[in-house]
Parts: structure tokens; C-alpha cells; sequence
């Protein structure tokens, strides 16, 4: 929750996820204002979400855009999961806005837990226990997100 604790900062990796890379099209698409998506972009940088990488349009200054790393990458079950859940628990009434599919076959894809043998476990029998980390005070230290870049 420190890296993807509020809405912007979903709403711009799921952006991210979609091909949009640069900081108009992030404004223009979510329609954030422009400190709070600077310091979100920072933040998501900070923490390896992102990478900037500078670009330079004919005539134009040096600018920065923002690309998925293994990190962000690793978030897509994440965002589908929330997407899974809002489909069903919140849904639109005009049916999902975005399907998750096999990108070559194009069957349906859901968010699921699966054991290393590949066996798809229903959530009902899911336990969830204590970890080795369980008692480490990193885990729930609140640590600030971000910063000018």
C-alpha cells in the first residue's frame, strides 16, 4: 500500500499498462492536476514502478517520459484483480471496460490463486498464515513516497 495507496497512482500504472508513457497523455487522459500527478509520477520512480526516460520533440527542451519496469510489470495480476472484483461488485451497467484475454488466442483470463502444481484454488479454501517476515517493523513502517526528480 505504501507504493499504490491511492487512486491517482493506480489510475497511472493502469494507464502505464494501456501504452501511455508521458506526462501529457497521463493529464489529459485522467484529468489530474498537474502537482499531484508530478509527485505520483516521482513517487511510482522512487519506489522502480517506473523509469524515466528522456525524449526530445524537433525544437523542443528535453522531456521525460515513463515506462514499466519488472516491478510495475508485476503489478498487472494486481490491477486485474481489482478490475475482476469491480466487475463483479461494482459494475457499470454497461458491462466491464476493459477484458483481460490471451493475447494470441484471445480466451478470457481471470485473476486466481494457483499452486505450483498449477491447481487453481478457490478462495474459500485459501488460509492465510503467518510469514517469516511477519514480525519485521520495516513491513508496516510508513515511509513518504516521492520527491522532485
Amino acid at each position: 500500500m505504501q507504493v499504490l495507496g491511492d487512486k491517482w497512482t493506480v489510475l497511472i500504472v493502469r494507464e502505464a499498462f494501456r501504452g501511455h508513457t508521458r506526462f501529457s497523455d497521463f493529464r489529459r487522459i485522467l484529468g489530474i492536476p498537474t502537482d499531484i500527478l508530478t509527485s505520483r509520477l516521482c513517487g511510482l520512480v522512487d519506489a522502480g514502478v517506473l523509469e524515466r526516460r528522456g525524449y526530445r520533440e524537433p525544437g523542443a527542451r528535453e522531456r521525460f517520459d515513463y515506462h514499466l519496469t519488472s516491478a510495475g510489470d508485476a503489478l498487472l495480476p494486481v490491477l486485474g484483480a481489482l478490475a475482476q472484483w469491480g466487475n463483479v461488485y461494482r459494475p457499470s451497467g454497461h458491462g466491464p471496460s476493459r477484458l483481460y484475454q490471451h493475447a494470441d488466442t484471445g480466451e478470457a483470463a481471470s485473476i486466481a490463486f494457483v499452486t505450483a502444481a498449477g491447481r487453481v484454488i478457490a478462495p474459500e479454501d485459501i488460509a492465510i498464515v503467518p510469514g517469516p517476515g511477519e514480525n519485521d517493523p520495516e513491513i508496516f513502517a510508513i515511509r513518504p513516497v516521492g520527491g522532485p526528480h
